[in-house]
């Protein structure tokens, strides 16, 4: 079984030759703010604004759980907006991650890596302010993208 490598860094800077996707989790109420996403809005501004626009034309769009944006930011380099967080708090229902969307923007993001014959990048995603845990996401991660041969790498701070 391969598993993601796990390497000390900034996964906004991915370290690896040839395209790369980096991929994060959203929430499904167009708040864009706290978190990895201020990492990335510092170096471009597309993801962010294309997730705005996603998210106000969401009633005539695929916006909503489970669903993925490649926003193009340079050329080889595409992030990966994926819907996986309902709502910002935790509160009766658990914390804001849906494994089962995780799941299916994570089997969305691999077919477009093996397109554009890409590797992927992400930090620990879905488990910062979305209360996921790194030991239901790993094996997602493994299952979607590992076993479909997408390199992976994970960025620790």
């Amino acid at each position: 079984m391969t598993v993601p490598s796990v390497v000390r860094g900034d996964a906004t800077s991915p370290q690896a030759k040839g395209p790369k996707i980096i991929a994060h989790v959203c929430n499904d109420l167009g708040g864009w703010g706290r978190g990895f996403v201020l990492a990335v809005s510092r170096r471009w501004p597309e993801p962010e604004r294309d997730y705005r626009q996603w998210h106000r034309g969401r009633a005539r769009n695929d916006f909503g759980l489970g669903a993925v944006r490649l926003v193009p930011v340079q050329p080889g380099l595409w992030v990966a907006n994926m819907v996986a967080q309902h709502g910002i708090r935790t509160g009766s229902n658990g914390p804001p991650i849906r494994y089962p969307a995780v799941e299916t923007c994570l089997t969305t993001v691999a077919a477009e890596a093996r397109r554009l014959d890409a590797s992927v990048h992400m930090p620990r995603i879905g488990c910062g302010l979305a209360g996921g845990r790194w030991e239901l996401i790993e094996p997602i991660v493994v299952r979607t993208l590992c076993d479909a041969g997408v390199a992976v790498t994970v960025y620790d701070v």
